[in-house]
C-alpha cells in the first residue's frame, strides 16, 4: 500500500515537474497588430502620431500590450525596476520591413531579443528624441548605417546609457530619466 502511495506521488510530482517545464519552454505570445487604439505608455498619446520603430511588451498580468511612440522607450520599459517584470514578450518594429521612416508598419514586428539595432543614427523617433532602430536582418540594417550612421549592435550589447537616455538627448524623449550603467541584460 505505501509503495502504491509513493509511486502515485511520484507520478503527480513529475507530472507538475513537466508541466512547469512546458511553462517555462513555452512560445511567447505573438504581438498584437498596432492600432488607432494603441497610446504610449510613457506619453499617454497615440503611438501612430510619432515617426520611427514603435514597441509593445506583452505581460502576464495583462490582456492588451503595452505600447510605446518608440523602440527606445521599450527598452527602456524593461531595465525600470518600477515597471511590471511578468513580462512574456518585447517586440518591436522591423524596419527592414516598414514602408517609410513615417510609417513604421502595424504587423512586421520582430523579438526584440532577436533584433540588430542601429544605434547613433541620425534618425530620430518618437518624441523626437534618439531612436534605437531595429532590424530583423542584418542586410537591411547595413544599408541603414550605410545612409543614416550610426553603429550596429545585438540587443544584449545595447549600451544602457542608449536606452536611458544619458547621451544628452533625454530632454526630448517621452521616456523616463536618465541613468548610468552597462549595457542591456
Amino acid at each position: 500500500m505505501k509503495l502504491l502511495a509513493l509511486s502515485a506521488l511520484l507520478a503527480a510530482s513529475l507530472a507538475v515537474a513537466a508541466c512547469d517545464d512546458k511553462a517555462r519552454t513555452a512560445a511567447p505570445p505573438p504581438p498584437q497588430a498596432l492600432t488607432q487604439q494603441a497610446m504610449g505608455h510613457y506619453c499617454g498619446m497615440n503611438v501612430l502620431e510619432h515617426p520611427g520603430p514603435k514597441g509593445q511588451i506583452l505581460l502576464a498580468s495583462r490582456l492588451q500590450p503595452v505600447w510605446f511612440s518608440s523602440a527606445r522607450d521599450t527598452l527602456s520599459f524593461t531595465l525600470l525596476p518600477e515597471e511590471a517584470k511578468d513580462i512574456q514578450a518585447v517586440y518591436v518594429s522591423d524596419m527592414g520591413k516598414a514602408p517609410s521612416w513615417e510609417e513604421p508598419g502595424a504587423t512586421n514586428w520582430v523579438d526584440a531579443r532577436q533584433a540588430l539595432f542601429v544605434v547613433g543614427s541620425n534618425k530620430k523617433g518618437g518624441m523626437g528624441a534618439a531612436e534605437l532602430v531595429p532590424f530583423s536582418q542584418r542586410s537591411a540594417a547595413e544599408a541603414f548605417v550605410a545612409e543614416h550612421g550610426g553603429s550596429l549592435v545585438a540587443f544584449d550589447a545595447i549600451p544602457r546609457d542608449a536606452v536611458l537616455g544619458s547621451d544628452g538627448d533625454a530632454s526630448a524623449s517621452d521616456g523616463p530619466a536618465p541613468a548610468a550603467g552597462a549595457h542591456l541584460h
